[in-house]
């Protein structure tokens, strides 16, 4: 319900091919390139979070509400900098993929160094 979380259902002016997640994409940049739906076939409202892909196979690694935290090393590798496609050089990577002042307030609370 973020108003920078938008549900894709085209690219460029054309429908969304199948390799960037047809017929509909959940885009929430804050996540962005961490972890993200891909495509979405089914809607089920539950009461807890749901287990994932991605804390099934990895639980230690990623929880239902991690982020990108340049603060918190991956078990695996430093999220401190990173190299944007298209460029040459890392650079340091912002909380939040650079959208702390949008989003942080929806994580007051939470232990961002466990929920990385």
């Amino acid at each position: 319900m973020h108003p920078l979380t938008l549900m894709a259902v085209g690219l460029y002016g054309k429908v969304l091919p199948n390799q960037n997640g047809a017929p509909i994409r959940l885009v929430v940049p804050w996540k962005y390139g961490f972890k993200s739906i891909k495509s979405i076939v089914g809607i089920d409202l539950v009461e807890t979070p749901p287990q994932t892909t991605w804390n099934r196979l990895q639980p230690d690694e990623y929880g239902f509400f991690a982020n990108v935290n340049p603060a918190v090393d991956h078990p695996r590798w430093s999220q401190a900098s990173e190299r944007r496609i298209g460029d040459f050089q890392r650079r340091d990577t912002l909380p939040f993929n650079g959208y702390a002042a949008q989003v942080a307030q929806l994580y007051s609370g939470m232990d961002l160094r466990k929920f990385y």
